[in-house]
């Protein structure tokens, strides 16, 4: 399994795995449930989300809903500006007729790679459509499947890391209770709002965190809204 470990976030953007971007395509229909009755728990016992969660009106987590999509986009994000991603992708959308795992299992290398991908993310990205067509992922069963169990399977494709996997139950699959704790942006912030800037460690956010439990991946989407006011979606 290769996969790259350093991490940074959403609200960073200058990635080192991946980094998701601001898009306009997003489905109407593509916001939580849980959104609403999160918030309200989370500024009950909270202080900080009491102040910070206001600060963003009506803006909430948003999904793009499509699997394969959302992590190729991961790949080819990676070690990347968002900028610079945004560009790679845009080419690399291009080439299939339509962004399906069997498409890109047809296209030649040097088109891929004429299209700003690395080899090695050439490979990725076809090990992540092998994955894909084979069923070696179980797709179908990810909403019955606890949030290890996806991280364990995510994680055996070449590229993905711990860390693409956590955006993806946070991004994709939209999971109230992630704590994606190798996220700088997610240290950063809390550093920023709950100790004055000093340094923090793991398990410093650990216990921050305590009072988000259930809603973790809501709590850390406002902290990343702290430090970027643009919402961002993979």
């Amino acid at each position: 399994m290769a996969a790259a470990k350093k991490t940074t976030s959403a609200a960073a953007q200058a990635g080192t795995e991946a980094s998701p971007g601001v898009h306009p395509d997003i489905r109407p229909d593509a916001r939580p449930g849980y959104w609403a009755e999160a918030c309200k728990q989370l500024m009950k016992k909270d202080r900080v989300m009491k102040r910070l969660i206001p600060q963003s009106g009506n803006a909430t987590l948003q999904t793009r809903g499509d699997a394969f999509t959302t992590l190729a986009r991961s790949i080819v994000g990676q070690q990347i500006s968002v900028k610079a991603a945004q560009t790679v992708w845009e080419r690399f959308a291009l080439l299939p007729c339509s962004m399906k795992p069997a498409n890109v299992l047809k296209l030649r290398i040097d088109d891929m790679r004429a299209a700003g991908l690395s080899a090695r993310k050439v490979d990725y990205l076809v090990d992540l459509s092998m994955h894909f067509e084979s069923g070696q992922l179980h797709v179908k069963d990810w909403a019955a499947m606890d949030d290890e169990a996806i991280i364990a399977e995510l994680i055996a494709i070449r590229g993905i890391g711990r860390w693409t996997a956590e955006m993806f139950l946070i991004f994709y699959l939209m999971r109230p209770n992630v704590l994606p704790l190798d996220d700088l942006g997610l240290i950063n912030g809390i550093s920023l709002n709950y100790f004055s800037g000093d340094p923090v460690s793991r398990s410093d956010a650990r216990e921050v965190a305590q009072a988000w439990k259930p809603w973790c991946s809501v709590a850390t989407w406002y902290i990343w809204r702290s430090l970027d006011p643009l919402p961002v979606v993979y």
